[in-house]
């Protein structure tokens, strides 16, 4: 391939804004570095002073004779401490974000392939499970109840596996693994063990070919966090470096799970650091940079999701997109909710967690046999529902079905996310009321409106605005709609705030701290 494709120049241009962001604290040091060490000279002058002063004022009320003594000791004690502790002209001390940043970067880069190469084969060996369970109805058309009898069954019986994986050997590993690794990397529960690797990935993938409404996100970001961590773990990298490299790893797994390498950066940034610095911009964007070298390897550069049309913004796409981004602020606060009260009720459930998952997976194995399209992480679905394939009497029901399979499937105990399916629901909210409002256009409004409903429900759930609309744009190459989406997701979250409804993962988080105090009490 020759030359550069849109997404490739859109993406460079992205890459060297946050590069360029990322150096100003640097050039700010190189220009004013000598103008602090002269503050921090007088700063020492005056401790020095100070310093005497005191000392004499003690010596003073035990005589004279003391005081000459000890006064002069004092002043080269203090002298010597001035002298060791404060940076001179000649021997500045390098700003401590930039301290060993280049082979911290290169560690990121190669950990980022890794965490490529894992996830890639993870995602590829997850297509395979997908296309073989939406063959099998196609495989049993002539005998319906057999292929029903076996669909049922496989799904139980994987789902049952995965659950037990899971709770015999990293219980860590359940769910999305976001919120762990948050908690990792807040100093509040330890790293995860390498054993975590091959229970997410085989339980990932045992859980999701079954069928369950999970996101391979999840798995990769918590692999890509243990994989990383590793890395410097095993080149005894201090704690700091270990927690920038997990961060870094867990962006990658984003990255890898999407091809979306400016997502995975801008995640670890927004949602896992909470803070931008030069140091954790650049090994975030290492580990993206390498993850996505791979993925392109191993699955091709082009987006995750088609977009039949680059649809123009119309003056009302924003007051509109507003409006949408209202209502998708208030389904926000019912799939929050949903998602922790189903957890709780599993968690007072008698039953043992392979039954449960067990349940659960036969469930979802019969809709799956019946309609195909309906199960899974819902990447089929999101783009059945971009090319406007539901009509708009269909998209209550297909919302109901996908939002209470979402919500059963994550408290099934398995491994899997959240992304994809509430991007699945974003784009089903946006298409029902682009189709709803009035015009001769309404086939494009609703598409045009299913990827603004993505972006603002994604921001509403998760509370991270700028990785949603990162997100959307690179998995969809479409920037147009960019404003329209920035209202919406202003408006989602200013009804998520009002509701005082809490980003998910954080309320995960919480709710796993909570049970982790009742369990030791």
């Amino acid at each position: 391939m020759t030359g550069f494709s849109d997404q490739d120049s859109s993406a460079l241009l992205a890459l060297a804004t946050l590069i360029g962001a990322a150096a100003l604290p640097f050039l700010f040091r190189l220009a004013f570095g000598r103008r602090r060490r002269k503050g921090r000279a007088r700063a020492a002058s005056v401790v020095l002073a100070l310093g005497r002063s005191r000392r004499l004022a003690l010596v003073a009320a035990a005589g004279a004779e003391r005081l000459l003594l000890l006064g002069e000791t004092s002043d080269v004690v203090i002298e010597s401490h001035i002298a060791d502790a404060a940076p001179t002209a000649e021997t500045p001390a390098p700003p401590s974000e930039l301290r060993g940043l280049f082979p911290l970067g290169a560690v990121s880069l190669l950990a980022g392939v890794a965490v490529g190469t894992l996830c890639g084969v993870f995602r590829l060996v997850l297509d395979a499970a997908g296309r073989m369970r939406m063959a099998i109805p196609d495989w049993f058309a002539e005998r319906p109840v057999l292929g029903l009898a076996i669909m049922v069954a496989g799904a139980a019986l994987a789902t049952g596996l995965a659950a037990n994986l899971v709770r015999r050997f990293v219980p860590a590993a359940v769910g999305s693994g976001i919120p762990h690794v948050e908690s990792v990397i807040d100093g509040e529960e330890p790293p995860s063990p390498p054993l975590l690797l091959p229970v997410k990935f085989i339980g990932g993938v045992l859980a999701m070919g079954a069928g369950l409404a999970l996101g391979r996100e999840g798995p990769s970001v918590q692999m890509g966090a243990t994989l990383a961590h590793q890395f410097g773990r095993y080149l005894r990298y201090d704690w700091r470096d270990q927690q920038s490299l997990l961060a870094a790893g867990a962006g990658a797994g984003l990255a890898a799970a999407f091809n979306a390498p400016l997502a995975g950066a801008a995640f670890v940034l927004e949602e896992l650091l909470r803070r931008f610095d030069m140091r954790h911009a650049t090994i975030a964007l290492g580990a993206s940079v390498g993850a996505i070298s791979v993925v392109r390897l191993l699955l091709g550069p082009e987006p995750e999701l088609r977009v039949a049309t680059h649809y123009p913004v119309g003056p009302l796409d924003v007051p509109l997109g507003l409006a949408l981004g209202a209502a998708t602020g208030l389904a926000s606060l019912a799939y929050n909710r949903a998602i922790l009260r189903a957890l709780d009720f599993a968690d007072r459930s008698p039953l043992p967690a392979e039954a449960k998952a067990a349940l659960v997976g036969a469930g979802v194995g019969a809709i799956g046999f019946l309609a195909p399209d309906l199960v899974g992480g819902g990447d089929n679905l999101t783009q059945k529902t971009l090319d406007g394939a539901y009509a708009l009497d269909a998209l209550p029901l297909v919302f109901a079905l996908r939002f209470a399979l979402g919500v059963v499937s994550y408290a099934a105990g398995t491994p899997g996310g959240l992304f994809a399916p509430l991007l699945a629901l974003g784009a089903e909210i946006g298409l029902f009321f682009g189709l709803v409002i009035p015009g001769e256009d309404g086939p494009t409004m609703g598409m045009k409106f299913a990827l603004i409903g993505m972006a603002s429900f994604f921001a509403a759930v998760v509370r991270a605005p700028l990785t949603g609309l990162i997100l959307i744009t690179e998995m969809t190459d479409n920037s147009q709609l960019l404003l329209p989406m920035l209202a919406a997701c202003f408006a989602a979250m200013a009804i998520a705030a009002i509701c005082r409804n809490e980003p998910i993962y954080d309320a995960l988080k919480e709710r796993s701290a909570r049970l982790a105090r009742r369990a030791e009490t």
